[in-house]
């Protein structure tokens, strides 16, 4: 099985990244299309098949991942639409704010209007490290071909299929929420740094401690605060500094910044 990439910015590029990770897809069966010698160049060093021609990559692959800006979609789809294969092939679009009825119109084929079977995808960045939360929503597919979609973004992270009208709430949530959980690690570590420890030691102190909660939580099933209340003692440092928090505003903040997103 081949996939091709047509796009290698920064999640075309994670996205590529991760695959060349897996064991899905041999190296060089994996096609990156990109107009940039330099990040073509990168690719291959890595052991894949690259292309500066998305007609090229598109052709000879079984699936195919447009991964471009939200407004360079409807082009490129136009560009590969004469080299896709309707009875054999896989589309997958990777761009925030594509709709399904969008893909609709620009792949309509024949009298009946017939797509071949797209999906809608929404990874975050951390599929270089095969970490990503990825939402997937099936266009126009079989149930057979939504199993191949979410066992391919499985081997990169942890995958929900969905609904269309979720994309956009998935997409802050998990997205732009890895810039939020970001954020959150760089003000602890600059909380660390005030409480004395290097810069470098307070990031890996925090990040630990990140990685230790997500694990906790995920092995245990316990709720958040039902963890938070096995580490608070009464009149404890614990309770003092959440308290401190949510006087801050904490929970609701985190609240707003997500909902802002879907605005």
């Amino acid at each position: 099985m081949k996939i091709a990439i047509i796009g290698a910015g920064a999640m075309g590029g994670a996205t590529a990244e991760g695959l060349l990770r897996g064991e899905t897809f041999k190296n060089e069966d994996i096609t990156i299309a990109d107009p940039a010698a330099a990040v073509l160049e990168r690719f291959s060093a890595l052991g894949a098949s690259v292309t500066s021609d998305n007609q090229t990559a598109a052709e000879g692959a079984d699936i195919v991942c447009v991964v471009v800006k939200p407004w360079l979609v409807e082009g490129v789809i136009r560009d590969i639409k004469p080299v896709l294969n309707y009875q054999r092939q896989l589309l997958i679009v990777i761009a925030a704010g594509i709709t399904s009825e969008q893909l609709k119109t620009w792949l309509a084929e024949g009298a009946d209007g017939s797509i071949l079977p797209t999906f809608l995808v929404i990874p975050n960045i951390a599929i270089a490290q095969q970490q990503s939360m990825t939402f997937v929503v099936p266009v126009s597919a079989q149930p057979s071909h939504t199993k191949l979609v979410k066992d391919l973004f499985d081997e990169l992270g942890t995958t929900i299929v969905t609904e269309e009208r979720l994309l956009g709430a998935g997409t802050t949530l998990a997205s732009c929420g890895i810039a939020y959980a970001m954020r959150y690690i760089r003000a602890a570590s600059e909380g660390g740094v005030e409480l004395g420890f290097r810069a470098a030691d307070a990031q890996q102190i925090v990040m630990q401690t990140v990685r230790g909660a997500v694990e906790l939580l995920q092995d245990s099933g316990l709720h958040p605060e039902a963890a938070i209340d096995l580490v608070t003692t009464p009149g404890g440092l614990t309770i003092r500094g959440l308290n401190e928090m949510e006087h801050a505003g904490f929970t609701s903040s985190v609240i707003r910044g997500l909902k802002a997103g879907i605005k």
